[in-house]
């Protein structure tokens, strides 16, 4: 991912989309331009760099839809204030992502403003129908309250369809696939889904995918944070789920880990020359 500024694109921001039939997940593609930026590689460089690799691609298990393997997040980095020389790397951020082939855009209402920013930005720019529009209903309130925020999530992107909605961190989550499901039989949602970033979580979780039937299940999983693997990966596998991977980089501390440290020299077997990549 291309690394404008060093507040912009943070490890929690990158989203990997893969079949769990399919366990291989790269980022390379994205991670040879973050450290081709970082290095000082100009933005209008950027495009053409892209078009020389092919974009991986995984297929929706419940519907055999392609989408790119790499997405966009947007906790914390879109959250920021009204219209302000702070939007400008944000929009390159997002022109580059499109022009590079990306299409997963993941966000969320409670992410501040990230979502109304985000939409804001893709819309300025012309691209709004272009993305795979993931967001998330966010509220313990009931089912009104996460009604509001659907409708929400509409306007903010300027959009007639969801591509797919989730129930975040599980809250409520009866309550808002229900929501969920009505949309998408009303052809307002074409995908739903479940999401959580939190271990604690996983006994829940594991309940969910038993009893319900989803298109996507979104977890945290990385180097650093493995039990994802052992029990929900097989799981979603078995039921015909597609995996969302938040937090790949286990929100930064395996950079920290491996500071200081040199790649070892079989990473190159598998065509990783940084830590980045090696992750």
């Amino acid at each position: 991912m291309p690394r404008i500024s060093s507040w912009v694109l943070r490890q929690r921001d990158i989203r990997t989309v893969h079949e769990v039939n399919d366990m291989t997940i790269s980022r390379r593609k994205m991670l040879k331009i973050s450290a081709g930026a970082g290095a000082g590689l100009l933005l209008n460089e950027l495009p053409a760099f892209a078009q020389q690799q092919p974009q991986l691609m995984r297929a929706i298990p419940s519907s055999g839809e392609m989408i790119p393997a790499v997405g966009l997040g947007s906790a914390r980095t879109f959250n920021v204030g009204p219209p302000s020389p702070e939007w400008v790397p944000l929009g390159d951020v997002v022109r580059l992502f499109h022009e590079m082939g990306g299409r997963f855009f993941d966000t969320a209402p409670s992410y501040g403003t990230s979502e109304q920013v985000a939409g804001q930005i893709v819309q300025e720019i012309g691209i709004g129908n272009d993305l795979f529009f993931a967001t998330k209903i966010s509220t313990r309130g009931g089912r009104q309250a996460g009604l509001d925020q659907q409708e929400e999530s509409f306007r903010d992107w300027g959009r007639e369809v969801i591509d797919l909605n989730q129930v975040h961190n599980l809250q409520d989550t009866a309550i808002h696939l229900r929501t969920i499901r009505q949309a998408k039989e009303e052809g307002r949602t074409r995908y739903v889904g479940v999401t959580t970033s939190f271990g604690q979580q996983y006994e829940q979780m594991e309940q969910v995918l038993r009893s319900e039937e989803l298109d996507f299940v979104q977890v945290n999983y990385s180097l650093g944070e493995r039990e994802a693997a052992e029990r929900l990966l097989p799981l979603a596998q078995d039921r015909g789920m597609g995996v969302i991977v938040n937090e790949p980089f286990n929100v930064g501390r395996l950079f920290s880990a491996a500071s200081g440290r040199e790649l070892p020299d079989w990473a190159a077997e598998f065509d990783a020359h940084t830590w980045a990549q090696f992750m």
